[in-house]
């Protein structure tokens, strides 16, 4: 078994690692010039750089947009905090507090680096794809690469240097306790993601439909046409919702599913004394940098990108590259770091150290099979998406109605590999198993991050490729790399919500450990009660925010409408881009606040009104119906968003292009489905999460809350 000062070096060596390779990375992205190419423009030196200023002034202002965003968004993040912060240290003490105050700070932090490398690389794959197509899939990847890596290496550093400044500064009777209290890092983490979210998917979805609808439906113009007045607020909005609103989701389920092992790591006999079993699910996830990095080498050799076909190949790869590699790693690491055999339990008292190994072998894997299965059903390249678009050559409703249908389907195979995993894992392992499980699924995350943010930046290559006029060949390649960045980022939502599930599951078995739950019966009204309520709650949430969508686009829609006749008749005005920024930010900060205080509030309501049991059952419902909720919702509007793309890139024929009703009715589908695959689907990822964290966090006063059968303190 590793030492201590092993262990330790094991955790801090790979994340120090992480940031300076991820520094190297941008370094690399900034070396990208941004001086244009005279020869591709037939030595037209005076067009060219008039070009390049246009480059520049569009990426200076996506970036002060998505700044304003952010700052505003934190603004009010800040107060949540405060607030928050008083109820806990009344409620749990200052430890928990401390903990909850650095999963936020840290998580708004990834979001912003993530924030600001987009905005830094997506001119940059603009200039490069002005160049070659291999040239701009680099610099794009690297971009992307330097949120993967950052923001699992300050996880992990923060995550580790919390546990040794309480294991300094504070006093617990045991390290249950301790790391009981450490959980508040996790909730920080998760609160953060919630309304980055939800705000972010609120702010992109009101400017991508307003737009859509305005621009497209009613003028008959590109897709990030300058002319359109919400063409910019679109490209910000890439940035704040698909950006820092994932990079934060993605951080949540980290800190959430490394404090949930860590507890019921510490509530193991066995496991509690050895400092190496202690710190082995963090291990899991510092390794998990080395592997990122050793991927990003492996794949520039393996899967080179020189044709657009090649591109997918290469995205695709990461994800093969690094579960492969992975793979060994966790098997090392299980057997470096546990007993042959320990006790987990009264009824698991023989688990040998492969077990853990495979509850981990699990998880990577049914994350690479649910990537797949998404792909599939959400790609072009496959019959389901092909299907779609066929029948909307006939009529929009006939192509939402398939895809509706495409989206239920697609819950089939994720759902059995879930229930496989978490069986497997739990008879082997018990809930520490199903922890394990998840850190599984997020051992690739430093290259699942790098491949989610490669989407936005690609996607807002080309809108500034459009925007500054680039030649028409730019966009081509722009559109490839997007293509693609589209389907890796349905991959990227299927790895998210599978992660979620099973980061849920593991919470609710730290909270039934810390409020002292032996059995969940849903015979129990008060189970079964919760059980309902937590059910519903997916899809009040999922209604709040499409709603929250489209009155937001509304107001877009009609802010556009009002500038057009000036900008498309005689005047020739130029759009008034940031009255339409300043809509879509007043609008999604307003119209978070109250599916947020939803998710908070419920549990907490649950369980100090009714009691543990209605609480469990609250976290049971919520769960199983989240998950089939959000996988239907991103992978329906995906496959809506890539059947548009299919037509527009011919592959109905010529006769069925961009403007005729076949891509007409593509765009309603598209636009039907933003909201599905952009806000309240990834959304519903926390909706889990956050209320299985917020009870593990409050489950010693929930149980204090509740009598002796598990029911209302009231009815003693």
């Amino acid at each position: 078994m590793l030492d201590a000062m092993l262990v330790d070096a094991l955790i801090v060596a790979p994340a120090v690692l992480g940031l300076v390779w991820s520094a190297k990375e941008w370094a690399a992205v900034a070396a990208v010039k941004i001086d244009g190419h005279p020869g591709l423009l037939a030595k037209d030196d005076g067009k060219n750089q008039a070009i390049v200023a246009e480059m520049i002034k569009i990426a200076q202002t996506i970036s002060d947009g998505a700044m304003s965003f952010l700052f505003a968004e934190y603004t009010y993040m800040a107060v949540y905090i405060v607030v928050f912060s008083i109820l806990l240290v009344t409620m749990t003490g200052v430890p928990t507090t401390v903990a909850f105050v650095v999963g936020a700070v840290t998580s708004i932090l990834c979001g912003w680096i993530g924030m600001k490398i987009a905005v830094y690389t997506n001119v940059r794959t603009s200039h490069q794809c002005w160049k070659d197509l291999k040239s701009g899939f680099e610099v794009a990847v690297q971009g992307g690469s330097v949120m993967g890596l950052s923001l699992v290496s300050l996880g992990v550093l923060a995550l580790f240097g919390l546990i040794v400044a309480f294991k300094a500064f504070f006093h617990f009777e045991s390290e249950q306790e301790m790391f009981e209290a450490i959980a508040g890092y996790g909730l920080g983490g998760s609160s953060v993601a919630l309304f980055g979210r939800v705000g972010g998917g609120i702010y992109t979805k009101a400017a991508d439909v307003g737009a859509d609808l305005s621009g497209k439906n009613d003028y008959g113009l590109e897709e990030d046409d300058y002319r359109n007045p919400a063409c910019i607020a679109d490209n910000v909005g890439d940035n704040v919702g698909d950006i820092a609103g994932m990079g934060a989701d993605l951080f949540g389920s980290f800190a959430e599913a490394t404090c949930a092992a860590l507890v019921l790591a510490a509530a193991c006999p066995d496991l509690k004394d050895s400092w190496a079993s202690l710190m082995y699910p963090l291990l899991i996830t510092s390794t998990g940098i080395v592997v990122g990095i050793i991927t990003l080498l492996v794949q520039s050799v393996m899967f080179p990108v020189k044709e657009p076909a090649s591109v997918e190949k290469a995205l695709k790869g990461i994800l093969v590259i690094s579960t492969v590699l992975m793979t060994p790693v966790a098997i090392l690491l299980s057997k470096w770091c546990l007993p042959e055999v320990f006790k987990m339990d009264e009824k698991l008292t023989e688990v040998k150290w492969w077990y853990c190994a495979i509850s981990i072998l699990l998880g990577l894997w049914s994350g690479l099979v649910i990537g797949y299965v998404t792909e599939y059903y959400t790609s072009s390249t496959y019959m389901p998406v092909r299907e779609i678009a066929e029948t909307q050559k006939q009529s929009a409703a006939t192509g939402i109605i398939y895809g509706l249908a495409l989206g239920y389907l697609s819950c089939i195979v994720p759902v059995l590999c879930l229930g496989v995993t978490i069986l497997c894992a739990h008879s082997l392992c018990g809930m520490f198993g199903v922890a394990l499980g998840a850190l599984g699924m997020l051992g690739t995350m430093t290259m699942g991050l790098t491949i989610d943010a490669y989407g936005p930046i690609s996607d807002n290559a080309g809108g500034i490729a459009e925007m500054a006029h680039l030649p028409e060949t730019v966009r081509e390649l722009t559109d490839c790399l997007d293509a693609a960045g589209n389907t890796t980022a349905a991959i990227g939502k299927g790895f998210a919500i599978g992660s979620a599930a099973l980061v849920s599951l593991a919470l609710f078995g730290a909270f039934c450990v810390r409020a002292h739950i032996t059995h969940v019966d849903i015979l129990n009204p008060w189970v079964f009660t919760g059980l309902l309520f937590g059910a519903m709650m997916p899809y009040a949430f999922a209604a709040w925010t499409m709603k929250s969508v489209g009155k937001a686009a509304d107001e877009m829609y009609q802010e556009c409408m009002r500038q057009f006749p000036k900008i498309m008749g005689p005047e020739q005005m130029a759009p008034d881009y940031e009255r339409c920024i300043r809509i879509s930010t007043e609008a999604s900060l307003r119209e978070m606040l109250a599916p947020g205080a939803l998710v908070i509030l419920s549990p907490l309501v649950a369980g100090f009104g009714f009691g543990k049991n209605a609480c469990a059952g609250l976290l049971s419902g919520a769960l199983v119906s989240s998950v089939q909720l959000a996988i239907s919702m991103s992978n329906t509007g995906g496959a809506w968003d890539n059947s548009k793309k299919y037509i527009s890139a011919g592959g109905l024929g010529k006769g069925f292009l961009k403007g005729s009703e076949a891509h007409k009715n593509s765009v309603t589908g598209d636009t039907v489905g933003d909201p599905l695959k952009d806000t309240s689907g990834p959304a519903l990822n926390i909706v889990m999460k956050l209320t299985a964290i917020i009870s593990l966090v409050f489950g010693s006063a929930i149980a204090n809350y509740s009598n002796e059968e598990g029911g209302p303190f009231w009815l003693n």
